[in-house]
């Protein structure tokens, strides 16, 4: 397990530089200021999390082996996907919709922080 979310969160991190970088370049000039800012929050909440997923890893290989500890980087994962993937698509494509989905990514990171607390409680 913890060899997994260390690896998920370390390609997750690398294609939060490579999105920063996309669009800090190609997408700059064709966004408007309001969708290169949802654009750049995707990414910034990607890296975070993305950082996230490599501590739960790492907590992983030093405490008891639990469920709250899975339960958290799935959680992490699952977030970066939705949340970021919504607000990455919903920049890019202005289908105004997908911003309904992007608060259920944001839950999965609050369960992801959460677990990540209640697995440092477990005995």
């Amino acid at each position: 397990m913890n060899r997994t979310f260390v690896a998920l969160g370390g390609i997750c991190a690398f294609l939060s530089v490579a999105f920063g970088a996309f669009g800090a370049h190609a997408l700059k000039a064709k966004l408007t200021a309001d969708m290169l800012a949802n654009f750049q929050t995707g990414v910034q909440y990607q890296m975070m999390h993305s950082l996230g997923l490599i501590a739960i890893g790492l907590a992983a290989s030093l405490l008891p082996a639990n469920g709250h500890l899975r339960r958290a980087g799935w959680s992490m994962f699952v977030g970066i996907v939705v949340f970021s993937g919504s607000l990455y698509v919903l920049s890019i494509t202005g289908i105004k919709q997908l911003g309904a989905i992007t608060p259920i990514g944001g839950v999965a990171f609050l369960f992801g922080w959460l677990s990540l607390v209640l697995a440092l409680r477990a005995k």
